[in-house]
């Protein structure tokens, strides 16, 4: 199964949703206090600052997908063990504000190096997860997986 793209180059709509949704996103996560970032949502889920170690860790693995995706028109992308990722790194113990901020600063450089991507680059179809995707696919994805964990932290 093949999934197309939606246009020749990201478009500004979505670099601004991108821009838009980091900004809006640090200041109702700073608005929590340390306790609060401990606290999961149920029991058994993740709490604040494991969801954003979460988010950092598909912030890492997709920055390679960005970059690696623009230098081979063909690659096979690897997933990752999710949930081994946030239980290894320990994320409940790091400092919430530290956190965020290491959180917004990855998503503005991906920002702006999905931004620099050129259309030709996102064009180019890569196996990810028994599916064949563009670069355009992923970011668009992107955005929308940490949109979702983003309003399970701000919802609650």
């Amino acid at each position: 199964q093949i999934i197309h793209n939606l246009g020749a180059a990201m478009e500004q709509q979505f670099l601004d949703d991108f821009r838009n949704t980091i900004a809006a996103a640090e200041q109702k996560l700073l608005a929590l206090s340390e306790a609060q970032s401990e606290t999961p949502r149920e029991p058994g889920k993740w709490s604040p600052k494991e969801i954003i170690g979460h988010l950092i860790d598909s912030a890492s693995n997709n920055h390679q997908r960005f970059v690696r995706g623009q230098l081979e028109n063909s690659l096979f992308l690897l997933g990752y063990e999710q949930e081994k990722w946030v239980r290894v790194q320990n994320y409940k113990s790091e400092e919430w504000k530290f956190l965020v901020g290491l959180w917004k600063s990855y998503n503005t450089h991906l920002l702006h190096v999905i931004a620099g991507i050129p259309a030709e680059g996102l064009q180019y179809e890569h196996a990810l997860q028994g599916k064949e995707v563009t670069l355009e696919f992923i970011a668009k994805d992107y955005l929308e997986h940490m949109k979702h964990h983003l309003n399970q932290i701000t919802t609650l």
